[in-house]
C-alpha cells in the first residue's frame, strides 16, 4: 500500500524523462493521472483520419506533421504533464522526442498505445471532438431538452403555423446550406441577439445545426435564459431535414441584428442570472495577472466574439475561439485538462452563457473577464498561433514563373504539403502529395529530381517540410513563394484528384455524412446520416462505461 501511494504521488507531480529517451506510463497509471484532478494533456500525434477511427476520450489530436504549428497554443506551459498516445506504431515516441527538443520537460508515452488502453478494459472512442458531442447528448438527457422532428417542423411550415427557425452554426456553414426561411444566429449569440428579434409570444422557436449538438445547446441556452416562447431543438438538424426529403437553401445571409441598448440590458440580466445559477465567476485584470504569474498552472485566455469583432481589435495576449464552437469543441482550443479558462467578451453576455456550459462540461475553472479591453492596447487581424521549431536558416524560395520553367525542363520534383482535401481540389500538375511525418516513405515513392520544391497552403508547414526534406535527402530544396495560391494567381493550370499520393491519405477525418459528396436523396446518404446520428445518441452510454468525465448538473 505504501509503495502504491508513493507511485501515485510521483505520477501526480512529475513524469520523469528517462536518460537518453522518453519514459512510458501504463494504461492503469494513465487512468490514475486522469483522475488526480491535476493538469494533464493527453495528446494523440497520429494523423486526423487515423485518430478519428479510434482514440482515448480526452486525447487531443495534434498530428506530428503539424506539431510545431499547434502545440504552443494548445499546451502553452512547457512544464505541463503530457502523455502521448498512439496506436503503438511509434508516432508517440517520435512526437515525445520532438516535444523535448522544443523545450517541454514533462513528457511520457502511453506504453502500447490505445490498444493497451483497450486491453486494460477502458473505452475507445471514435469521431472528432467527442467530449463536446457527448456533452450535448448528456444535456439532452438530463435537461429533457424539447425536440421536434424534421417531418413535424415541415408540416407546421406548410400549414402556415407561427414558427421561427434559428440556425446556430457559424455563418459560413449556414451559407453553405440551411433550412429555407431560417435566420443565422450562432449559438453563443442566441441569448445576446434574441431580444432584438421581436418574437411574438405564441411563436414556436426552433434551433438547428447540422446534426444535434449545437441544436441542443442552443435551444437549452434560450430555455435557461428564461425565454417565454416554447423553444425546441431540431432533432438531427439539416441532416434529418435532407434525409426526410426536404430541400435546403444555399448562399443565404439572413442574420439577427445587434441588440438595442434596452434589449442588450435585457440579455445581460438574463445571462447573469444563468451564470449565477451555475457558479460562474467574473474576474478583474488583477486576478488575471495573478493567474498568468502562476508558473504551475495553465491559463487559456480565449476571445469568443465574432470573427469580425476579433479582427477589428483584440487583446494581444488572447487566443481566438468563436463561442459557437467552444462548447462542442474545446479540444480545438485547449488541450490541458483542469486548466484555467478565461473568456473575453466586451458585452459579457456571450461569455457568461458560454462559461455556464463549460463549468458543467468538466471545465470547472472557467471565468469571465470583466471590462476586458480597459487599459489594453489592442491589435488587429486574424489570430496567428506561435509556431515553434523553424530553423533560423531560411531555405531558398522561387516564384511560380521559375518553377514552371523548371518543370518544363523536368528539373524539379514538386512536393505538396497541403491537406489532402485541398490537394484533391487542385494542385500543380505532377506534384506529389506528402504528409510531413511520413516523408521517409514518400521519398521512396517519388522520383527525386535534382531540385525539390515544396509548396502547399500554409507557409510555415511548407517551410518545416522543406527543412525535413533537405535533411533526409541531402538535395537542394526550395519553397514556392506564396504556395499554391501564388501558382493560381499567376494564371497557371491546376489539376484535380489524388494524382500522386506519396503516402497513405489519412490526414483528414471524413465525417460519415460526407457533405457535398453524396446525393442527399440516395440510400447511401441516408445510411451515413443515420449512422452518424446513432453514434451521437449512444455517447451517453459509452461515457457512463468510461467514467472519465465529471459533467455537472445544476437545475
Amino acid at each position: 500500500m505504501k509503495n502504491q501511494k508513493v507511485m501515485m504521488l510521483m505520477l501526480a507531480t512529475v513524469i520523469v524523462s528517462a536518460a537518453g529517451g522518453v519514459t512510458s506510463v501504463s494504461a492503469v497509471q494513465l487512468k490514475k493521472l486522469q483522475n488526480d484532478g491535476k493538469e494533464l494533456a493527453i495528446l494523440d500525434p497520429r494523423e486526423e483520419g487515423t485518430y478519428g477511427s479510434g482514440h482515448l476520450l480526452h486525447a487531443v489530436n495534434i498530428p506530428l506533421s503539424k506539431l510545431e504549428l499547434n502545440v504552443d497554443s494548445l499546451v502553452p506551459r512547457l512544464s505541463t504533464r503530457i502523455v502521448l498516445a498512439d496506436g503503438g506504431e511509434g508516432t508517440a515516441e517520435r512526437a515525445a522526442v520532438r516535444l523535448q527538443e522544443l523545450g517541454y520537460t514533462n513528457v511520457a508515452v502511453l506504453k502500447g498505445g490505445y490498444r493497451a488502453w483497450k486491453k486494460a478494459g477502458y473505452e475507445i472512442f471514435s469521431g472528432m471532438s467527442v467530449p463536446g458531442k457527448a456533452f450535448g447528448e448528456w444535456i439532452a438527457v438530463h435537461y429533457n431538452t424539447p425536440q421536434i422532428t424534421a417531418e413535424d417542423l415541415h408540416r407546421k411550415i406548410v400549414n402556415g403555423e407561427n414558427v421561427l427557425i434559428l440556425d446556430s452554426r457559424p455563418a459560413n456553414e449556414y451559407a453553405d446550406m440551411n433550412i429555407p426561411g431560417s435566420i443565422n444566429v450562432p449559438g453563443s449569440e442566441l441569448v445576446y441577439r434574441f431580444p432584438e428579434l421581436g418574437v411574438k409570444p405564441e411563436t414556436l422557436v426552433v434551433v438547428n445545426c447540422a446534426g444535434r449538438t449545437r441544436s441542443i445547446i442552443g435551444a437549452q441556452s434560450l430555455i435557461n435564459a428564461g425565454v417565454k416562447n416554447k423553444v425546441v431543438a431540431l432533432n438531427g438538424g439539416t441532416m434529418a431535414w435532407q434525409t426526410s426529403g426536404f430541400e435546403l437553401e444555399h448562399g443565404s445571409k439572413r442574420d439577427a441584428p445587434k441588440p438595442s441598448e434596452q434589449h442588450f440590458q435585457q440579455a445581460l440580466e438574463a445571462a447573469q442570472k444563468v451564470a449565477d445559477r451555475y457558479g460562474v465567476k467574473t474576474i478583474d485584470a488583477q486576478t488575471l495577472a495573478t493567474f498568468k504569474a502562476d508558473k504551475d498552472r495553465t491559463v487559456y485566455l480565449i476571445d469568443l466574439r465574432t470573427p469580425e469583432e476579433y479582427r477589428a481589435g483584440h487583446r494581444p495576449d488572447s487566443s481566438y475561439g468563436w463561442g459557437v464552437q467552444l462548447v462542442q469543441g474545446m479540444d480545438k482550443y485547449a488541450a490541458t485538462r483542469h486548466a484555467r479558462i478565461v473568456l473575453v467578451d466586451n458585452y459579457l453576455v456571450r461569455a457568461l452563457m458560454t462559461a455556464s456550459w463549460l463549468v458543467q462540461a468538466d471545465w470547472p475553472e472557467t471565468y469571465v473577464l470583466a471590462d476586458p479591453f480597459r487599459g489594453v492596447e489592442l491589435t488587429s487581424g486574424d489570430y496567428k498561433p506561435v509556431s515553434l521549431g523553424l530553423s533560423k536558416q531560411t531555405l531558398p524560395a522561387i516564384d511560380a514563373a521559375k518553377l514552371r520553367e523548371m518543370l518544363n525542363t523536368n528539373s524539379a520534383t514538386v512536393v505538396d504539403a497541403a491537406d489532402s482535401s485541398s490537394y484533391a481540389k487542385g494542385h500543380i500538375p505532377g506534384a506529389w502529395f506528402v504528409i510531413r511525418a511520413r516523408l521517409g516513405e514518400s521519398i521512396n515513392r517519388m522520383p527525386l529530381s535534382e531540385n525539390l520544391v515544396v509548396t502547399g497552403n500554409n507557409a510555415t508547414l511548407a517551410a518545416l517540410t522543406a527543412q525535413d526534406l533537405a535533411r533526409l535527402t541531402g538535395k537542394s530544396v526550395s519553397v514556392l513563394a506564396g504556395g499554391n495560391a501564388a501558382w493560381q494567381k499567376a494564371g497557371l493550370p491546376m489539376k484535380s484528384g489524388m494524382e500522386r499520393p506519396g503516402t497513405q491519405v489519412d490526414d483528414i477525418f471524413v465525417q460519415p455524412f460526407l457533405w457535398g459528396q453524396l446525393d442527399p436523396a440516395s440510400a447511401e446518404f441516408r445510411k451515413a446520416a443515420d449512422d452518424y446520428l446513432a453514434w451521437e445518441l449512444q455517447l451517453p452510454a459509452q461515457l457512463e462505461r468510461a467514467k472519465e468525465t465529471d459533467f455537472k448538473l445544476v437545475k
